[in-house]
């Protein structure tokens, strides 16, 4: 059972179902802070991530003042020095942005690279066949098989990660997701 209060992060590889997960959570009356969404949210907003991320990544990554992902994906993919020093720029931004939020729950699919770990107390990791991860992320990105695989294998090995971990929920699409969730919260609260 999870103590009341705790900090707790919910990651996974890419395609694993972390979302389905977090709403499942959400249902239960949990709510999450999603690092991806406030990284996006904060690389659109903020004008000095903009032009710190402007000056490393080139004057066409803001169109408008809107976020060229394309450009983005691109400058990340080239090499793993490219996603540090943007993450160096982001992390620490949603780091703080989690940390002076009310919310005890985040979903972060790169926790252990982020150094996020250190800022809960549990972290559930939601794992799921490498096949279903590739037709999910092929399916909801409407990209190639090795376009699915080279984002997979930019993210940590799942063994280390469950290793890292302190709890493993299994997300083949068949497995009773809510089942897991009662286990580890004991089951949902009635009005």
């Amino acid at each position: 059972m999870m103590k009341e209060g705790a900090r707790v992060a919910v990651t996974g590889g890419i395609g694993s179902g972390k979302s389905f997960v977090c709403e499942r959570l959400e249902a239960r009356g949990i709510q999450v802070f999603y690092c991806d969404d406030v990284a996006k949210q904060l690389m659109r907003e903020r004008k000095d991530l903009q032009r710190r991320l402007t000056r490393l990544v080139g004057e066409d990554l803001y169109i408008d003042g809107r976020l060229n992902k394309g450009v983005m994906a691109r400058f990340i993919l080239a090499s793993a020095e490219n996603a540090q020093r943007i993450d160096q720029i982001v992390h620490p931004a949603v780091a703080k942005a989690f940390i002076n939020s009310p919310l005890r729950w985040m979903e972060c699919a790169i926790l252990f690279e982020s150094g996020f770990d250190r800022l809960v107390d549990k972290i559930i990791y939601v794992d799921a066949p490498l096949e279903t991860r590739i037709e999910r992320i092929m399916q909801r990105d409407g990209i190639s098989r090795a376009k699915a695989l080279e984002w997979i294998h930019r993210q940590m090995a799942p063994d280390e990660a469950k290793r890292r971990s302190h709890i493993v929920i299994f997300n083949d699409g068949i497995a009773d997701i809510d089942t897991q969730l009662d286990k580890i919260l004991g089951p949902p609260k009635t009005p």
